[in-house]
């Protein structure tokens, strides 16, 4: 049959729109009001000119907020961090602590960064805080989410999405206690079906520290201790740009794509010097200095395509995307060591060496997601993805002759490593609220593979990780007030990481070593 819709709101003219639908019957023969949908498109209403005056009401999103498997943090909410990068937001997160040298930890791990909730090879730094809208701190990832990580967690950066029409921009700077500058601006134009936007981000970072290391050792004979004290200084210039548009298809499709590019170069400079004192037998005390000048640069390829479509249904909505990212990252290093005789005042001999490393990665990602809503308290989401890493890495240590600064390669030093990864995943949620009492059911499968090829001795490496299930459970019961009650469980993996799995030794700290294990399993 047909009818007539009718729309008002205050301070705009009323809308009539005639509409057909062809509906099932009943039994009875009476139509079925609740057996169909019509799509009615884009309803355009005008302002009515008669109105005499504006009735504004504004209210605040709250600083935090808690969903029942995370905690959002709004970032506009927050002016500590205006003219910064997102490192500067993470000082002020509840329960992210960010060091001095910038590195952010979740209960004391290195957590996961997401953009816009997915894996990014960003770095928290090439993000202006101004462009972040906020910041989601996931402790303990749902079914939802990617089952590597351990128990670092996540925090997925949600960008600003502009939705005003027409043009505007923002320039900003900084200017840190170090003297470090920082500038940056970015432009956004929506027409009609096009919205794009460009920003482009420049910083320069300085920072020092030292520590001290003390070991005492007691089953060697004789006993002996060592002190160890480090000095570090740290300088570089980052540039990082983002580009991108969305393009209205309907209504109710969306079709997204961006560009991020970044690149670096930074000079670290480190000292340490290493006593040893031999317990009861001074003579045989030593004195280790040890320099290294570094210069490292990186650069950064992202590119991501995204496709977004609601149904009619509120809330329900299916997205899928594909994202491509690479980095490359040469690095050299002089490291010259001071041996001195027992006497420790005078040098016995001087080692000069250069260790000389590059490296490539490449990672790709595809996965779809389908959210559908039950009722109104209750929804369930389920999908996709695989993802797969290729990476290559060399590194070598050379002999540089003191009168001709000559290098020399030490053969038993030169590593030549290439590996790649692949994880496939497939998850479902189930969530629902009974009046104060919500929770979250989940499951997702993975399984996953690493091959690696230590070029250099021929070595091989093949581990398969058949299919494994983790399930995920998220209670929360509202008290009284704002006070929320909340308990959860998950089931996590956690799969060694390229340097963790690389099979050769870095030798760069004299007195710490380190070697990756290939053969490390998942736990």
């Amino acid at each position: 049959g047909k009818y007539t819709l009718k729309v008002t709101i205050v301070g705009f003219k009323p809308h009539e729109q005639v509409v057909a639908f062809d509906m099932k019957k009943n039994e009875d023969g009476s139509p079925n009001m609740n057996a169909f949908e019509k799509d009615l498109g884009n309803i355009v209403i005008t302002v009515d000119n008669q109105v005499l005056a504006n009735v504004v009401v504004t209210t605040e999103k709250p600083g935090l907020q808690l969903g029942i498997d995370r905690k959002v943090f709004n970032v506009s909410k927050n002016l500590v961090s205006d003219g910064g990068t997102a490192v500067d937001v993470m000082r002020n997160v509840p329960s992210v602590n960010v060091d001095i040298d910038d590195n952010v930890t979740l209960r004391n791990n290195a957590p996961q960064i997401f953009v816009d909730g997915r894996p990014t090879m960003m770095e928290l730094a090439d993000i202006p805080a101004d462009a972040i809208e906020s910041v989601e701190i996931i402790t303990n990832p749902s079914a939802k989410f990617d089952a590597s990580g351990g128990s670092s967690g996540i925090l997925n950066i949600v960008l600003k999405k502009n939705r005003k029409v027409g043009y505007n921009g923002s320039i900003r700077t900084s200017l840190d206690s170090r003297g470090a500058v920082g500038l940056g601006g970015s432009i956004n134009v929506r027409q009609n079906k096009i919205n794009a936007f460009v920003s482009v981000n420049y910083r320069q970072r300085k920072s020092n520290s030292n520590g001290t290391t003390d070991r005492f050792s007691s089953i060697t004979d004789p006993n002996y201790e060592q002190h160890q004290t480090d000095i570090s200084n740290w300088k570089g210039n980052f540039m990082f740009g983002r580009a991108g548009f969305d393009y209205f298809i309907d209504n109710r499709s969306t079709l997204s794509a961006s560009l991020n590019i970044g690149s670096g170069k930074f000079n670290p400079f480190s000292s340490n010097e290493v006593l040893t004192t031999v317990l009861d037998s001074p003579s045989y005390d030593s004195l280790t200095k040890r320099v290294t000048h570094s210069n490292r640069q990186f650069n950064r390829k992202g590119f991501s395509l995204d496709f977004k479509h609601n149904f009619p249904k509120a809330g329900r909505e299916l997205t899928a995307s594909a994202d491509y990212g690479t980095r490359t990252g040469p690095s050299d290093n002089l490291l010259t060591t001071d041996y001195y005789n027992p006497d420790l005042t005078t040098i016995n001999y001087t080692n000069a060496q250069r260790q000389i490393g590059d490296g490539i990665g490449h990672r790709f990602t595809v996965r779809t997601d389908f959210v559908n809503p039950i009722s109104e308290n209750s929804k369930m989401e389920m999908g996709i993805r695989a993802q797969f890493n290729n990476n290559e890495s060399t590194n070598g240590y050379y002999e540089v002759d003191a009168n001709t600064g000559e290098i020399n390669p030490v053969a038993t030093t030169y590593n030549s490593y290439k590996s790649n990864d692949r994880v496939l995943a497939a998850y479902a949620t189930f969530s629902n609220r009974i009046n104060n009492f919500g929770y979250q059911l989940g499951l997702r499968a993975e399984s996953s593979n690493y091959k690696g090829d230590l070029m250099t001795t021929n070595e091989k490496f093949n581990i398969d990780y058949p299919i494994s299930l983790f399930p995920s459970i998220f209670l929360n019961q509202k008290l009284n007030g704002d006070q929320e009650l909340q308990l959860n469980y998950s089931r996590r993996i956690n799969r060694p990481n390229f340097w963790q799995l690389i099979p050769y030794i870095d030798s760069s700290d004299i007195l710490n070593p380190s070697v990756g294990n290939p053969g490390l399993q998942p736990e």
